[in-house]
């Protein structure tokens, strides 16, 4: 979700290809897409499996299997740019989404604090309502089709995820963090930036007094008729409020240069899986370490599919970084991940444990306990930023189409997308 009947439903996510979480198949996607591209603006808003009009790559964006720069740079180097400029744009709508959070950092834990709130205040109906909804038993067609096609596929049309939030909040009057938590259980492509903040722009708190209400017209308009909601949806429905919420940017922290005289190890999460397309790989390592982290599941509760995916999306970046940077590989204990990254910095005689940056989510509180950790040893933990998010993150102060304007001011863009792989872009 950006922004996020009474027929029978179609079988959900019949048709839909399974995703391989891995760069390769990332970057096939890609090409697979690109030939197509200049249609994305034309065809992108139908809903209707097997979803074969969008690109697909939100999940290999989502953990940087691929880059947002290469997804540009893919499209630009071979449609004229005002033909995929619709698609450009989505991209960048996820670097937003992500620069606005990471400049208010407290929306989140005030997200995680609501929830906490809302689901030990579910009772009554509510509560039924709310079992009801995330089991796809709601009596709404389209969103129960809709509930089941996230659960089996971990994957939601965009227009879907809008409908479902502002049904979500304004029809069934269930808590926008309850509905937030569901998405980001199951969504392959599920993260603390997106996701939170779209739930908040439909309920009309990201923009305050500015909502998004589904409509029966739209759904029938956009599915092909597949569903066909009057006279169930509140359209009607006011904005959302909460009290009051200090929405003002801070300054971003600068970034961190690696001292390459110390002995050093790479440290990857499942936040960012192409390490040989930065700077990192020209870098001398004692070795690479990765592994899921079982506490950063149980803490969202992840669904199965979403923890396969982060895990064996990490395997496959462990994979290339021990090819590209020539040193032993680590798989670490998913059980006790902080203990496991400890030791293993502890067992190369390391004086510091270079990562991607984390943004603002449950990965970087995890990393900021291991740098408390490390710490006791005299060991640093430095989180290297690339260039992409330096660049557009501070653009991130208001809404979407000003940081669009920062974002393609003075050519900025296109730097972006030409840096060299030795650089962190």
């Amino acid at each position: 979700m950006r922004r996020p009947g009474t027929q029978e439903p179609d079988l959900p996510g019949d048709g839909v290809q399974a995703e391989t979480p891995s760069r390769a198949d990332g970057l096939a996607r890609l090409a697979s897409f690109v030939p197509h591209a200049a249609a994305y603006a034309r065809e992108r808003s139908r809903v209707v499996p097997p979803h074969d009009r969008v690109s697909r790559l939100s999940p290999y964006l989502r953990r940087r299997l691929i880059l947002e720069r290469e997804a540009i740079a893919a499209v630009w180097d071979v449609h004229p740019r005002d033909t995929v400029d619709k698609f450009v744009s989505e991209v960048l709508w996820r670097t937003y989404w992500k620069g606005w959070l990471e400049l208010r950092p407290r929306v989140w834990d005030a997200y995680l604090e609501q929830r906490r709130r809302d689901r030990d205040g579910l009772a009554g109906t509510a509560s039924t309502r709310y079992a009801d909804a995330i089991a796809g038993r709601s009596g709404i067609a389209c969103l129960d089709a809709w509930a089941h096609e996230l659960i089996e596929t971990g994957y939601l049309h965009n227009h879907a995820r809008m409908w479902f939030a502002s049904i979500w909040i304004f029809t069934l009057r269930l808590p926008w963090t309850l509905g937030a938590a569901f998405f980001l259980r199951h969504l392959l492509d599920g993260d603390p930036a997106s996701n939170t903040l779209s739930w908040r722009w439909v309920a009309g708190l990201h923009t305050r007094g500015k909502h998004y209400l589904a409509r029966a017209e739209n759904i029938v308009r956009y599915t092909d008729g597949r569903f066909d909601p009057k006279g169930e949806l509140d359209e009607q429905a006011l904005p959302l409020n909460e009290p009051p919420l200090d929405l003002t940017p801070s300054p971003l922290p600068a970034s961190i240069e690696v001292d390459t005289d110390l002995p050093s190890g790479l440290l990857l999460t499942p936040e960012d899986l192409s390490p040989e397309v930065s700077r990192l790989w020209k870098l001398r390592f004692r070795g690479v370490a990765g592994g899921w982290d079982e506490a950063v599941g149980d803490s969202l509760n992840l669904a199965t599919a979403v923890v396969d995916f982060s895990r064996v999306a990490i395997a496959d970046a462990l994979s290339r970084a021990e090819m590209h940077l020539a040193v032993p590989s680590y798989v670490l204990d998913e059980g006790d991940w902080l203990a496991a990254a400890e030791e293993w910095a502890l067992s190369l005689a390391l004086r510091q444990v270079v990562t991607l940056e984390t943004p603002v989510g449950r990965w970087r509180e995890r990393l900021e306990q291991l740098d408390a950790q490390l710490a006791r040893h005299g060991i640093a933990l430095v989180r290297v930023r690339r260039i992409w998010d330096s660049s557009l993150w501070p653009g991130a102060t208001r809404g979407f189409f000003p940081f669009n304007e920062h974002a393609r001011r003075q050519g900025r863009l296109d730097g972006l997308t030409r840096i060299a792989p030795s650089q962190p872009g």
